[in-house]
């Protein structure tokens, strides 16, 4: 109905705060004649246990479905330094691509600190960017976010041979 505006558990959207508040900031503008919409395709997911788990994009079988070729990697989180750090390497990234063009589709991870490292992925598929954009960033040294760049370089590289931060 165009006069009937909602946000919130009400709605059919997925049920976490952040979207019902980006909703709710939506369904205000519009009751005041704007026409907005809210895009969650790049939306990320986290479930708070321990080790967290985080996802934004497709996985291989949503793109699958979708008719997409995919490739893809797994990092596990020996490789990445902060887990070491962390005395916790339990865990992984997965990171899954277009198979001819390298674009970032989605990411998968399983790791202590999953949740704050899927927003840089979300901004990485929301943006268009290929392992290879990826792969060129600068990313801290010592963080947990560097795995990405790390799950990244795998499609080109066998991170294992390359130093701590010279990667």
């Amino acid at each position: 109905m165009p006069h009937i505006y909602a946000a919130g558990d009400c709605t059919d959207q997925p049920q976490f705060v952040y979207v019902a508040a980006a909703a709710g900031s939506r369904a205000a503008e519009n009751m005041t004649g704007g026409d907005v919409t809210l895009d969650l395709r790049t939306m990320p997911a986290v479930v708070f246990i321990d080790p967290q788990i985080a996802t934004v994009g497709l996985t291989e079988a949503e793109a699958h479905m979708k008719g997409i070729e995919t490739d893809s990697r797994v990092l596990t989180l020996d490789n990445v330094q902060r887990a070491h750090v962390n005395f916790d390497t339990h865990g992984f990234i997965k990171m899954v691509v277009e198979a001819d063009t390298g674009r970032l589709l989605g990411v998968q991870a399983v790791a202590a600190e999953a949740g704050e490292l899927i927003q840089a992925a979300a901004l990485a598929i929301h943006h268009g960017m290929t392992i290879a954009d990826l792969s060129s960033q600068l990313f801290p040294y010592l963080t947990m976010v560097e795995g990405l760049k790390l799950a990244a370089q795998m499609f080109s590289k066998d991170v294992k041979q390359l130093s701590c931060c010279a990667a």
